[in-house]
């Protein structure tokens, strides 16, 4: 299967958080989307692996996308290696995504850098002749996507595109809370988090109110791009 857009996270639920409501807008286009989790988020404070899985399943159902895979890399260390980049590859290479989205180098977590130096690199290689890759015993032919862009996690960046979601926002904040084992429950008994503050979802809100009206809309999910980002005229822009 070809994809359009493959989305790469170090946990269940990175790609929910940062740009779903893009993936959203993509899918109702009548593109193809898949997401990779690096790991099962089995160093979380709160939920299990058992959990996240299911929790990931639901919400790749309300996202509409194609595919959805794990890679089970450990959470904590996500080490980019030659082993771990090759089964990076692969996946690229499997769907032929025309776009990838993952991390900014620079983040809190550091999974999340790894993420993204495992993600840019495997991009890079996916296109090489000569790292060979099988897939069912047969070899898979080099292809390496024609962009890759930078979603938003903990720590901001000076964006080069925002998307506006202000249409899909209520959609996408769903898809976030059906992660529920990670955020604020008054019941529970586990140790409090960053994501599990009873304030973590009107941050959310806040981010994404102030992207878009940083484009004149209601809400908007804010990307980064290494290379500059051409429109086809004056009147494709939003402001």
């Amino acid at each position: 299967m070809k994809l359009d857009v493959l989305a790469i996270g170090a946990h269940p639920d990175d790609v929910e958080l940062t740009c779903s409501g893009t993936i959203i807008k993509i899918v109702k286009q009548g593109r193809k989307v898949g997401l990779v989790d690096l790991t099962a988020g089995e160093l979380g404070t709160r939920g299990s692996p058992e959990i996240r899985a299911e929790e990931a399943a639901e919400a790749a159902k309300l996202l509409g996308v194609s595919v959805r895979e794990n890679l089970g890399l450990p959470d904590g260390n996500i080490e980019v290696n030659p082993t771990n980049r090759l089964r990076l590859i692969q996946l690229i290479r499997k769907y032929q995504p025309e776009v990838l989205l993952f991390p900014h180098w620079l983040e809190r977590h550091p999974d999340h850098e790894h993420a993204h130096r495992l993600s840019r690199e495997s991009w890079f290689y996916a296109g090489l002749e000569k790292i060979e890759t099988r897939i069912d015993g047969k070899v898979q032919e080099p292809y390496r996507p024609r962009s890759y862009y930078h979603f938003m996690q903990s720590y901001e960046f000076v964006p080069t595109f925002i998307i506006d979601i202000s249409d899909v926002y209520e959609q996408r904040m769903d898809v976030v809370r059906t992660f529920k084992s990670q955020f604020y429950d008054p019941h529970s008994e586990e140790r409090e988090t960053f994501l599990s503050n009873p304030e973590f979802m009107e941050m959310l809100r806040t981010r994404f109110e102030y992207f878009g009206d940083r484009i004149g809309k209601k809400y908007g999910e804010p990307f980064y791009s290494v290379n500059m980002v051409g429109v086809t005229d004056l009147f494709s822009l939003t402001i």
